[in-house]
């Protein structure tokens, strides 16, 4: 089969296939850059959300602990008064 000197114009030459698979390289950087960049932020707000949660938690077991000791103590009061909670 023979090429015309049209067919033989369009096609494509190593330089063109080189610069074909550079713009390609560049336009999947970007695309990778901001998948990173979204998953940073979603990175940073689980980060947060861990530490907002154990501050949750040591805040419950604080008040939980006071909570049982204040209770403990109304106890020992009721006894020694003779009154329980149904009375009040």
């Amino acid at each position: 089969m023979t090429l015309t000197p049209k067919q033989f114009s369009i096609l494509a030459t190593k330089d063109d296939v080189k610069e074909a698979i550079i713009a390609s390289e560049e336009r999947m950087t970007k695309k990778i850059d901001k998948i990173l960049t979204a998953v940073d932020g979603i990175a940073k707000n689980f980060q947060k959300f861990e530490v907002e949660s154990a501050a949750n938690v040591g805040a419950h077991d604080r008040f939980e602990k006071r909570f049982t000791e204040t209770n403990g103590r109304v106890e020992v009061l009721e006894k020694k008064l003779g009154a329980s909670r149904a009375a009040a």
